[in-house]
């Protein structure tokens, strides 16, 4: 997964020329539990870095999305909101969120940057 920015949020980023796949990390869904309940925003909303865009329930607590970039909502992933657990299932796959057009990305973690964080490295 090193081609993958992260944010100290715990969300990936896989940059596609002006689109980001945005989802949590594997850790992150760890440390939320089951994950029951995904809010998306809506396609053709905008995002602002770092402002709460959606939000993800557990069975153990209720998680904020934040923007990791400033942009506009190109497509959601519905079979996320329609099965909540591929965000514990597959993370970094088929429970990826949302994908947002960019027009400038922010200073975002490396992998091993984000392993540091977490405590992995």
């Amino acid at each position: 997964m090193s081609e993958l920015k992260y944010t100290k949020e715990h969300e990936w980023l896989a940059i596609d020329g002006d689109i980001a796949t945005v989802g949590i990390t594997a850790y992150a869904a760890e440390k939320l539990g089951d994950v029951v309940y995904v809010d998306l925003p809506a396609v053709g909303s905008a995002t602002t870095y770092m402002k709460i865009c959606g939000e993800i329930e557990s069975t153990k607590s209720v998680g904020e999305l934040y923007a990791p970039v400033d942009g506009e909502v190109t497509e959601i992933n519905d079979a996320v909101v329609s099965a909540p657990e591929l965000v514990n299932q597959d993370a970094f796959g088929a429970g990826w969120l949302v994908k947002i057009r960019f027009a400038n990305l922010p200073d975002l973690l490396t992998e091993a940057e984000y392993k540091a964080l977490i405590g992995e490295a």
